[in-house]
């Protein structure tokens, strides 16, 4: 079924660290001294970092080890993934954390992914169905044709000038900076023009992340500003399944003054429907998703974004 495996890997939270120090002795003095200066330091002992690390590339080397030495495979780490240019005919074995599985998505088209958790003891595996040690025969089980898959829907932005993006958890439309976002939003027969932090646009695996962030926050300020507990809903409330053909948008921080409202600022884009978002930013106007601010669309003055359910699913192999 396949003419090749593509293995999605990520950098340790060691490599980071060697990354921006530029070798290991400084980063472990690094994060020796700050434990030092500062006893309440949450940032974890070096040999934390360092039993990961080590973890990790046991994990990946034992992967290695597995793949049939008759199939073409190559590794490639997650930074890559807004360049690579996937053939549509590769098993997608991705080994990380539920963000890998996220970031990776949103390239495909209609690979199937084989996800698994390197790290259990460490690692949630929310979107992972498969451990390390099940490897060799989830592997072989996909090579033959024998594996089921759950599809996860996705969100897609499309400017007017035909660009696209799509993300599996969110999309995030708004300003570069910490500065107020400007633009009018039109959803079914209401528009308003906003002066805001910015847009989330929700799938269902996102459904309880950054949008649940925003509802328990919003709920914490009003009770706040009233003298009364306002009770955050539970997150069964709006939690969507992961194929689900719905998406939710949240604006936040929406400001009102004379040129700016807040009445449209919550709601539920259903299949076939769009939310239309036209920039009125001059400049530093973005759309990311997922949370990798590298890999986004300018949304300046003149750009239109058309949000809606994308047209495609991502296909996560489960058990």
């Amino acid at each position: 079924m396949f003419e090749s495996i593509v293995v999605i890997t990520k950098r340790t939270a060691l490599e980071e660290l060697i990354l921006r120090f530029n070798s290991r002795d400084q980063a472990k003095f690094y994060i020796e001294q700050q434990a030092r200066l500062n006893p309440g330091y949450k940032g974890g002992a070096f040999e934390e970092y360092q039993n990961a690390h080590e973890v990790y590339l046991m994990a990946l080397n034992s992967l290695k080890a597995v793949i049939p030495k008759t199939v073409k495979y190559q590794i490639i780490e997650r930074s890559v993934l807004p360049m690579f240019k996937f053939s549509g005919k590769d098993l997608i074995v991705i080994i990380g954390p539920d963000g890998l599985v996220i970031n990776t998505a949103k390239y495909l088209s209609t690979e199937p992914i084989l996800a698994l958790n390197p790290d259990s003891r460490r690692i949630d595996g929310v979107l992972i169905p498969f451990q390390i040690r099940q490897a060799r025969e989830k592997i072989l089980s996909a090579l033959e044709g024998r594996f089921k898959t759950k599809p996860v829907s996705m969100a897609q932005a499309t400017l007017n000038d035909g660009q696209r993006l799509f993300a599996v958890n969110d999309l995030f439309i708004g300003a570069k900076s910490h500065i107020s976002a400007r633009y009018r939003l039109e959803f079914g027969r209401k528009s308003e023009i906003h002066s805001s932090s910015g847009i989330i646009v929700s799938t269902g695996a996102g459904s309880t992340g950054w949008l649940q962030s925003i509802v328990n926050g919003s709920c914490g300020v009003v009770g706040g500003v009233i003298h009364s507990s306002v009770r955050p809903p539970a997150s069964n409330d709006y939690r969507l399944d992961w194929s689900s053909n719905q998406l939710y948008f949240a604006v936040r921080e929406p400001f009102t003054s004379k040129s700016s409202q807040a009445g449209l600022v919550f709601g539920r884009v259903e299949s076939g429907k769009r939310l239309t978002i036209t920039s009125l930013m001059p400049d530093n106007g973005v759309i990311f998703s997922d949370g990798i601010e590298a890999d986004y669309l300018n949304f300046n003055s003149g750009a239109v974004a058309s949000i809606s359910l994308a047209d495609r699913k991502a296909n996560l192999i489960v058990a």
